[in-house]
């Protein structure tokens, strides 16, 4: 029998901060009928070994290889049978109320495919990136010179449920019948980007994506390691990838700007990094004291 939720989690050695977000589940899901999937990108830290026998009613699949988070969910959706599905980050907290709460309202609104949160910062403020807009040329120039508040859709109120373009990956609860009529999370994206591209598409579908206002705890940056080439690499060709299969049918006049900015700012952000090693290696006294 097809459940109300299948709520899916990908890892990759956050065993820890897996513990602590399905716990934080385990207690939103109560009076709710749920399931919980965890697929496991071979961690090294022992995570499937640590966590199966704390949480036995979850769902544990175990890669043999790191397929990346679009495939990994894909891997989830597809062995899962519910009316909603819930793409959530390992370094995330669920308030209790916030399940229900949002599938009171995909239940009352028929018309919306996608939901995100308000996700907090560990400090409570909210996080700018729980409601966002799809990075067109013209929203992704302005963004990239510094001009966020339309990429950001600051001007929407926190306390209101809004209509949103793109819903995050970090809480992304998603309609399977619209996930039936656009497809999947886009394999060709290892990882980040795939939500935008997800998000995009249900609007082109004819659904709509929802901020509301309950909320989750999001350790934003805990589950990956932002300080490596990989990173740099993954981030930027994401970027490349949603901009190629969107827009590449524009004429040079407005893809090359954007191309060339992409590629400008993965250079400096990997300059920057390198930049960084390099004072760690000569001062590492420097680092001892902070």
């Amino acid at each position: 029998m097809a459940k109300k939720i299948s709520i899916i989690i990908v890892s990759y050695n956050v065993c820890q901060l897996l513990d602590e977000c399905l716990v934080s589940v385990e207690r939103a899901l109560e009076g709710v009928d749920g399931e919980v999937w965890v697929v496991d990108n071979q961690s090294s830290d022992h995570t499937v070994e640590t966590l199966s026998p704390r949480h036995p009613d979850v769902h544990f699949i175990a890669n043999r290889q790191n397929v990346g988070f679009a495939r990994a969910n894909n891997q989830a959706i597809r062995q899962s049978e519910s009316e909603y599905v819930l793409l959530l980050n390992p370094d995330t907290v669920v308030y209790e109320p916030t399940l229900r709460g949002c599938l009171d309202f995909m239940d009352s609104h028929p018309e919306a495919g996608g939901a995100g949160v308000r996700m907090l910062t560990r400090d409570g403020q909210p996080a700018p990136e729980s409601r966002r807009a799809v990075p067109t040329p013209w929203v992704s120039m302005l963004k990239m010179l510094g001009f966020s508040r339309r990429y950001y859709m600051s001007d929407l109120p926190w306390d209101r449920p809004a209509r949103i373009e793109v819903v995050s990956g970090a809480f992304c609860l998603l309609r399977r019948q619209a996930l039936q009529q656009v497809g999947l999370l886009d394999e060709s994206f290892f990882m980040y980007g795939e939500d935008i591209d997800l998000s995009f598409r249900l609007l082109k579908g004819g659904w709509q994506n929802w901020y509301l206002p309950f909320d989750i705890v999001h350790y934003k940056g805990e589950s990956t390691e932002k300080t490596s080439f990989r990173y740099v690499h993954v981030f930027y060709q994401a970027m490349l990838i949603f901009f190629r299969k969107h827009y590449g049918h524009l004429s040079l006049l407005f893809t090359l700007p954007v191309k060339l900015a992409i590629y400008s700012r993965a250079f400096v952000a990997l300059v920057q990094m390198l930049m960084q090693r390099l004072r760690n290696f000569l001062y590492p006294q420097n680092d001892m004291k902070a």
